[in-house]
């Protein structure tokens, strides 16, 4: 492994503040308690089909996704409730195709651990 660049090190971070993330996310997690009393994470089966319908972008981009890594039914579920978070991140209402499509790509990255 090589030695990381001087310059590198010493450039400044070009990411977002942890205060500014700490905030988003906690605007999120009160956001959820409002409007389902629990956080994302524990949605049941029911509560998923009802609070996390995707646009209609975001419902072909999930079916292309499930066919394509054939997902079981719980993948589903999952890809769902963090596409429901990933939108809350984002403060949008709703769950669109960009936040399927991150939720997709979270998912793969952790099955290529």
């Amino acid at each position: 492994m090589t030695a990381v660049p001087a310059e590198i090190l010493a450039a400044e971070a070009d990411g977002e503040a942890s205060t500014a993330i700490a905030a988003r996310v906690q605007a999120a997690t009160d956001l959820q308690l409002q409007r389902q009393g629990k956080r994302n994470q524990s949605l049941t089966t029911r509560e998923i089909d009802q609070l996390c319908k995707p646009d209609k972008a975001g419902k072909a981009q999930l079916k292309l996704g499930m066919e394509q890594f054939h997902w079981s039914g719980r993948a589903y579920h999952r890809i769902l409730r963090v596409a429901r978070t990933v939108a809350d991140l984002d403060g949008s209402t709703g769950i669109l195709e960009n936040h399927i499509m991150e939720a997709i790509q979270y998912r793969r990255a952790l099955r290529d651990r």
